[in-house]
């Protein structure tokens, strides 16, 4: 089975980076494409960033394009997300999900499995 654990979350000022890390405790990580999402309070769950199960393909919301990357190590079964020059509308939920194909999807309903997710606060 797939369980997704999220972490690196946390509090940083305006201009900052974080790193979040997304692991899985079950199979390898290397059979899944793997999704980033984010959920603000009161707004829907939104796509952030994506990665092919290769990880040679990734997606990025415009919104974050050039400030986030993706990147995969299937020898260690995580996906992580680096979030560079945060601003407090990058506060939110973040998810990791992955889903059994090697192409990822932009939308949440592509996904089978989600983990439980991590706070980014992100202060002004």
């Amino acid at each position: 089975q797939v369980q997704l654990i999220e972490s690196g979350g946390g509090l940083v000022q305006a201009g900052g980076s974080l790193r979040l890390s997304c692991a899985n405790s079950g199979r390898t990580f290397g059979n899944y494409a793997v999704g980033w999402f984010r959920q603000a309070p009161g707004k829907e769950r939104e796509f952030v960033a994506a990665i092919s199960r290769s990880g040679r393909s990734t997606s990025y919301a415009d919104s974050v394009k050039g400030r986030f990357t993706i990147s995969r190590d299937n020898a260690v079964n995580t996906v992580d997300l680096q979030m560079n020059s945060l601003n407090p509308e990058d506060t939110a939920v973040y998810y990791c999900a992955a889903r059994s194909s090697t192409s990822y999807s932009v939308t949440s309903r592509g996904y089978d499995y989600w983990g439980q997710g991590t706070q980014v606060t992100v202060s002004s």
